[in-house]
């Protein structure tokens, strides 16, 4: 019994060491020097001036309890100064990284050119933070960071949507993807851009039948301000908010996000008739001049159309494909010119060149067929009740050649 006892008093003894020894070794930490869950926040910066700024920015904030260091995870850094950046840009294969940095340092910019910030605190469960930090950790080192760029599904913000919905177990996703407001792609677009007239031109007339399909709150969190207001809204298995606390860190000094006017097509419509009846007016007054603003805008229309051809058939640009403005801004403007060119110096132009101009004004006219295709809808309204005045006045005010 003696050995015994003592067999078994070694055995504690062993067991109290080992239990002091695990008690005096820090765990591993997820976040910092500490074994405590991480804390997680989404902050949403406003727009700016620069065109690429327009669409506000976001990124997901990890603070480590221990220390209060807060680290900002940005995935919407790129390098113009990058090989190749003009040609990947050009292709629709444009690159961007994620890059882990200070909060303070992140912000320095946005505070210098009065962008404002705004931080939400989340309550995720102290696995589920863990887990976020651990990835975002590992998602920043320098063979994981880059990834392929699209403006609407794959952008700073939808990164930071998708990397909270993996360590929500696809909960976010699951609130958001029934629901919508009807906004589309075209409107969210064109509603941010309108405080630069051409970037709004270049939205309007670029994008395609895909912009104009009603979006789900889900995919209308590609918009930092929308996945914002989303995250408000959003609510845990136990069915408490996601967003436990909201502070303001910087305020917004610039112009905030303009709001979404509805366009009449009343006014576009008039403007084509009155331009239709100025060239009514100047064909047998003022030809030459005529012929000179005819060739201008026939050289705009085919440089355009070229453009979104060339868009269609060469690049990764989807929101671009298969725009049916290309029968408005119709390449085959192009070949108009040397028409133009003949009645600019006083000659009849050839029967080529009317021809050509019966097939524009014809393609112009089938633009307005699609506009009832519920499926794939493209909203151009506006541009045909335009264009296609002008197109049938200058199919119909230049004097047919002389016989024999």
């Amino acid at each position: 019994m003696a050995r015994t006892d003592a067999v078994r008093l070694l055995v504690v003894l062993l067991l109290a060491l080992l239990a002091g020894v695990a008690r005096g070794t820090p765990a591993p930490a997820t976040a910092g020097t500490t074994g405590q869950a991480p804390r997680i926040g989404v902050v949403t910066m406003g727009p700016g001036d620069i065109f690429w700024e327009r669409f506000g920015h976001d990124a997901i904030v990890v603070e480590d309890p221990a220390t209060g260091t807060r680290t900002n995870y940005n995935f919407g850094f790129f390098d113009l100064d990058e090989p190749g950046f003009v040609g990947r840009f050009v292709k629709g294969e444009m690159r961007y990284r994620l890059v882990a940095l200070p909060l303070e340092e992140d912000l320095a910019y946005y505070g210098e050119v009065g962008r404002g910030a705004t931080l939400q605190w989340l309550a995720l469960d102290p696995a589920q933070a863990r887990q976020l930090a651990a990835d975002l950790a590992e998602n920043a080192r320098p063979e994981n960071a880059r990834y392929r760029y699209d403006y609407y599904t794959d952008n700073c913000a939808t990164r930071v949507r998708d990397a909270l919905d993996r360590a929500l177990g696809g909960r976010l996703r699951k609130q958001l993807e029934g629901r919508s407001s009807g906004d589309t792609f075209r409107g969210e677009s064109l509603r941010l851009a309108s405080p630069a007239p051409w970037l709004w031109l270049a939205f309007d007339i670029g994008l395609g039948p895909y912009g104009d399909r009603p979006l789900s709150r889900w995919e209308q969190g590609f918009l930092p301000r929308r996945l914002s207001d989303d995250l408000r809204k959003v609510t845990r298995v136990d069915g408490q908010p996601l967003v436990a606390a909201e502070q303001v860190l910087l305020p917004q000094r610039q112009a905030a996000e303009p709001v979404e006017q509805a366009q009449a097509l009343w006014p576009w419509l008039l403007a084509g008739i009155v331009l239709a009846g100025l060239v009514a007016f100047a064909a047998p007054r003022y030809p030459r001049t005529l012929a000179g603003l005819a060739g201008g805008f026939w050289l705009l229309c085919g440089l355009l159309g070229t453009v979104l051809l060339l868009a269609w058939a060469f690049t990764e640009h989807r929101a671009l494909w298969a725009n049916r403005n290309l029968l408005l801004f119709d390449p085959l403007c192009l070949l108009l010119l040397p028409g133009a060119w003949a009645l600019l110096r006083g000659r009849a132009p050839s029967p080529r060149f009317r021809a050509l101009l019966v097939v524009v004004v014809v393609l112009a006219a089938l633009a307005c067929l699609p506009l009832w295709l519920q499926s794939i809808p493209q909203r151009n309204g506006h541009w045909i009740a335009l264009l296609l005045p002008l197109h049938f006045a200058l199919s119909r005010c230049w004097p047919r050649p002389s016989r024999a």
